[in-house]
């Protein structure tokens, strides 16, 4: 059976090379007024006019688009969704004046998470992570990666990661599983006798062979960062990572400049994310590389910190773009992912456009799926989200509304 989507005000298809966009490309959209889009099981077979594909599929079943953007469904490609108990109370104490390593050193941060999701069962996380899930779906996400990290031992990691691949079965959503393992130092290896090079080791030999094993995570992500992990150790651990078949990513200068941006294209990354205190040396690593560079600019809004990522200075040395929305107990607990789209306008300076590219066919190649999903083009996933609005233009400017209306994953309804 063909579905024929049809009366949209505009269909936005962001068709182009399936590979992240960079430069001028991530100002074209490909905004058609009046589009459709015909479906044939999970594939989108044809794009274009709508009187032209009505003269093409003319027993088609209709979807009625009630005058709506019909886009492509966003992909959110950072997102920390296991843990337990919300972390509210760090807010007033950033507030208050108590910096971000400090609420670390004093036990609270991921610490906290981990002390509480450790206690907790796999029943229990599952629980908790449905719901969120299907709010991020609400917002029109289709695609979604998510981390561990919050367990910090084999088998809290084990469970985080077992939780995960329930949502793949138990939702509609694409669902793309990370290994973040070194999230954090945990605390007991903070002290003697125990070390942190007793830790990376365990990461090493024990804990990146067993995901591998089980085939529990596509990627292996790392927080690389002054005070977290060196650039020594997260060589070290993503060599791993990589000689079990896993693929890379890192947290990379998030509030330092480190070296972790040009240690992510060195090593050929999938994606670089944060980079809000990423240097000159750091932009011009990823702009000649393969590694896109994921800004996640909810996480700096929440934190009330001044800088975000210098987007514009990014996409003006070449590098490719993605927006996530970081979705944490800690630092942005947020499932809206069109606010990220605010933010990039807003504060990125990014065009909606830029935007949007950046949420989809960017944010697919920060998965390793631009071939995949991120654009409405025959051959790609049907993967598709209408917004309530009549022009893509919309969608960023009423910020933290609500207007995704309906979407589909591989042809089949995700939300609405």
């Amino acid at each position: 059976m063909t579905l024929l989507f049809v009366n949209t005000s505009q269909l936005v298809t962001c068709a182009g090379p399936a590979r992240a966009r960079r430069g001028p490309e991530m100002n074209e959209a490909g905004v058609i007024p009046n589009g459709a889009v015909a479906v044939e099981g999970d594939r989108i077979v044809a794009v274009g006019r709508q009187a032209e594909l009505e003269g093409r599929f003319p027993a088609a079943e209709r979807v009625d688009c009630a005058l709506g953007v019909l886009a492509p469904g966003l992909v959110d490609s950072h997102t920390h969704g296991i843990f337990g108990k919300a972390r509210f109370e760090e807010q007033e104490l950033r507030a208050a004046g108590v910096g971000y390593m400090e609420i670390a050193r004093r036990g609270g941060g991921i610490h906290s998470s981990v002390k509480d999701l450790r206690a907790r069962t796999e029943d229990d996380l599952y629980l908790l992570a449905l719901p969120r899930l299907q709010r991020l779906a609400a917002h029109g996400v289709t695609t979604v990666e998510i981390k561990s990290g919050y367990g910090l031992t084999l088998d809290d990691e084990l469970k985080s990661l077992r939780v995960i691949q329930r949502l793949q079965t138990a939702l509609p959503m694409r669902i793309v599983p990370t290994f973040l393992g070194a999230h954090e130092i945990p605390l007991e290896f903070r002290a003697a006798p125990r070390t942190r090079e007793e830790y990376v080791a365990l990461l090493e030999h024990e804990m990146i062979p067993q995901v591998a094993a089980q085939r529990l995570a596509v990627f292996a992500d790392i927080f690389c960062e002054p005070g977290v992990y060196t650039l020594d150790e997260t060589r070290r651990i993503l060599g791993a990572a990589r000689r079990h078949g896993l693929l890379l990513k890192l947290h990379a200068d998030e509030l330092e400049p480190s070296g972790a941006a040009e240690l992510a294209a060195e090593l050929g990354a999938t994606s670089a994310d944060h980079l809000a205190a990423i240097s000159d040396t750091g932009i011009k690593a990823l702009a000649a590389s393969d590694t896109v560079a994921t800004l996640l600019p909810g996480t700096m809004l929440f934190l009330g910190r001044p800088r975000q990522a210098p987007a514009r200075d990014l996409i003006a040395a070449g590098a490719a773009v993605a927006l996530a929305s970081d979705f944490n107990p800690g630092t942005s607990p947020t499932v809206n992912f069109p606010l990220m789209l605010t933010l990039a306008v807003s504060q990125l300076r990014m065009s909606v456009a830029e935007a949007f590219v950046a949420a989809t066919a960017n944010g697919a190649a920060a998965l390793g799926l631009a071939a995949e999903t991120g654009q409405l083009s025959p051959g790609f996933s049907a993967d598709l989200a209408l917004f309530d609005i009549g022009d893509l233009r919309e969608l960023p400017y009423w910020y933290g509304d609500h207007r995704c209306t309906r979407s589909w994953v591989r042809g089949k309804a995700c939300h609405g």
